[in-house]
């Protein structure tokens, strides 16, 4: 059976879809998977070994040139391609009207959650058959029930497993024990102050760890400047690649991150993360993962980095003692 998932954004969203496809995997074994998703996050999606193509589709790029022939080329070559791959179903697993439209484009049938169940009630308009799924479960459940709604078998809940491997080697000369510090995301009010990621970083050198950091624009290169600068141990990746990045923290001892994309990643390789909120709810789309933690600003309170450190230092100790006890077996 040869299956499509569209999910096509946020990086969040993809890396939530992961432990469905695993599921599926144990349990449906004759199933093949293709994804359809944001060109930006092709290189997310590459990292499970199961999946097979992905298409990509460029719907941020596309409405900012909607009249655009060369919009209508690329729309109208993802149309072809997608009908060229004969699928046997889609799976819509965002409910949005762009990721049901995008759905309808492979001509096949097409299964996501019901009217009462999708983010946006016409999507559902488009799918030959919808599925219930609360919406009161986390973004990671939801995937997991709808999949196994639509492929006819029943998730374990009680095992959570992404299937996502970090790229095999040496990456960038990077090695030892590294704590990779995610400061950067899309809104200020989501930011740690620029003081605590060096106070951090500060805690690490004198634990033994080498902090990491990265940046994607020149206000997230000032903060890494300045991490850097304060505390020279640091190792400053250049701008780089999403897949290059998501390599380097792949191979990390530690991730220390605010709300963004690349720590929902972490926390799906199953690496000790420690997730800063500060502006947002973690709520039913936040960080899961074995060794993953979310801080949470109290309101008139914030996050120290002294509560960071000791609550680091808990999730390496019960790595630790798992691979401890895992060896004795």
């Amino acid at each position: 059976m040869k299956v499509l998932i569209v999910k096509t954004s946020s990086m969040g969203d993809v890396i939530h879809t992961f432990p469905a496809v695993q599921d599926a995997r144990l349990n449906r074994p004759d199933v093949s998977f293709d994804w359809c998703v944001e060109e930006a996050f092709a290189g997310i999606v590459a990292l499970h070994p199961e999946i097979g193509r992905i298409h990509t589709v460029a719907v941020r790029r596309w409405r900012k040139a909607l009249f655009s022939g060369g919009t209508w080329r690329e729309a109208a070559l993802l149309r072809r391609t997608l009908r060229e791959c004969r699928y046997d179903l889609v799976i819509d697993a965002q409910g949005l009207l762009k990721s049901a439209l995008v759905a309808r484009q492979a001509a096949a049938p097409i299964a996501g959650f019901d009217r009462s169940s999708a983010r946006e009630p016409s999507a559902a308009l488009f799918y030959d058959v919808g599925y219930a799924v609360p919406r009161g479960l986390h973004a990671i459940e939801r995937t997991r029930r709808l999949f196994g709604l639509a492929l006819g078998y029943q998730p374990d809940l009680s095992i959570l497993d992404s299937g996502i491997v970090p790229p095999a080697g040496d990456i960038a000369g990077i090695s030892g024990r590294t704590a990779f510090l995610l400061h950067g995301t899309s809104r200020e009010d989501k930011k740690w102050p620029a003081g605590d990621w060096i106070e951090i970083a500060r805690l690490l050198i004198d634990r033994g760890m080498t902090p990491v950091t990265t940046w994607s624009n020149k206000r997230e290169k000032a903060v890494a400047e300045a991490i850097a600068k304060a505390v020279p141990s640091t190792i400053m990746v250049p701008k780089s690649p999403l897949a290059e990045i998501a390599g380097i923290i792949g191979h990390s001892t530690l991730v220390i991150g605010a709300d963004t994309g690349l720590t929902h990643l972490a926390s799906a390789f199953g690496l000790p993360t420690v997730a800063v909120f500060l502006a947002t709810e973690p709520g039913l789309t936040g960080p899961r993962g074995q060794y993953a933690s979310t801080l949470l600003a109290a309101p008139g309170e914030r996050v120290t980095p002294a509560v960071v450190m000791a609550e680091a230092e808990r999730l390496l100790q019960c790595e630790a003692l798992d691979q401890a006890n895992a060896g004795k077996n």
